[in-house]
């Protein structure tokens, strides 16, 4: 594993715009004139959408010159071209707020990678409408708000998620397996911060036990979505895909143990890529530099 930058030592900026001539020349003319060197550079030209992305890693020399320089500096350059702009110190820790009903595969894949310094998060709090991963969390040390969810506590419920993400100070929330359906007021107002992981069965097999489901029509391939959270059920922006082929000597409860598998890495990479800014939304679409 890389060793992990230094709090004002190396950067990340992303930006998308229209395309258009001398990005490029404009954005390392910037890092030039503050002692910036470029440590990983990837680019995407939307041709059918005329829309140019960009993500630099970089570091600068100069003690002097901090995050807040940087963001000053690179205003006037942004507005010159009409560009949509992130830039962050890398070494900064996105705080991470989890959520989870009755499955805790996911959260315990995000639990030990955060542990062993895989991922770059810090974890406040960890939601749940279910107190089954409490002590799960007091092992590790992270408070653990049980917030029970019923069709007439739903709105109490989601004002006392946003007063935990607001109080928290939380950056990004992950549902690994919270089996609860967001309200769209709240969807938007997670917009873009919110990442949410599914099977990929849908739309074929919706509702209760996808994988008895799946089992009884007799599927070759077991995968997992995950994607940012929005208003259209399972309908955000994809983030990762993945897959496994499965066959007709797996059981239901074996298929569920194949399909948390996938689950469980799909979600974990969807987070990285998002925390090390790596993922831009492009309409119904993301790009993802990996």
């Amino acid at each position: 594993m890389s060793p992990r930058p230094q709090p004002g030592d190396e950067y990340v900026l992303t930006f998308s715009c229209p395309d258009r001539a001398g990005l490029v020349h404009a954005v390392s003319g910037f890092l030039v004139r503050n002692s910036g060197n470029i440590l990983q550079s990837q680019q995407f030209d939307d041709r059918l959408q005329d829309r140019f992305f960009m993500r630099v890693h970089f570091n600068v020399s100069d003690p002097d010159i901090t995050l807040e320089h940087l963001r000053y500096r690179f205003g006037p350059v942004a507005e010159a071209h009409g560009i949509s702009w992130s830039l962050q110190d890398a070494a900064t820790p996105t705080r991470t707020l989890i959520m989870v009903s009755k499955f805790g595969h996911c959260l315990n894949d995000l639990l030990f990678r955060r542990r062993t310094g895989a991922l770059n998060i810090e974890i406040p709090a960890i939601v749940s409408n279910h107190r089954d991963f409490e002590a799960l969390a007091e092992t590790y040390g992270i408070p653990f708000h049980h917030v029970p969810v019923t069709k007439e506590t739903k709105p109490e419920a989601e004002a006392r998620l946003l007063e935990l993400v607001r109080e928290l100070d939380v950056d990004l929330v992950v549902l690994a397996r919270y089996m609860q359906v967001l309200s769209d007021d709240l969807c938007k107002e997670l917009e873009g911060r919110a990442i949410n992981i599914h099977h990929s069965f849908l739309p074929s097999f919706k509702g209760a036990k996808p994988y008895q489901q799946a089992y009884e029509r007799g599927v070759k391939l077991v995968g997992a979505t995950a994607h940012y959270v929005t208003p259209d059920l399972d309908e955000g922006q994809i983030i990762e895909q993945d897959v496994v082929r499965v066959d007709h000597s797996l059981d239901p409860d074996e298929l569920v143990t194949v399909g948390r598998d996938v689950e469980a890495q799909v979600l974990a990479r969807a987070v990285k890529w998002h925390t090390e800014s790596r993922v831009m939304v492009d309409g119904s679409r993301t790009v993802v530099f990996r």
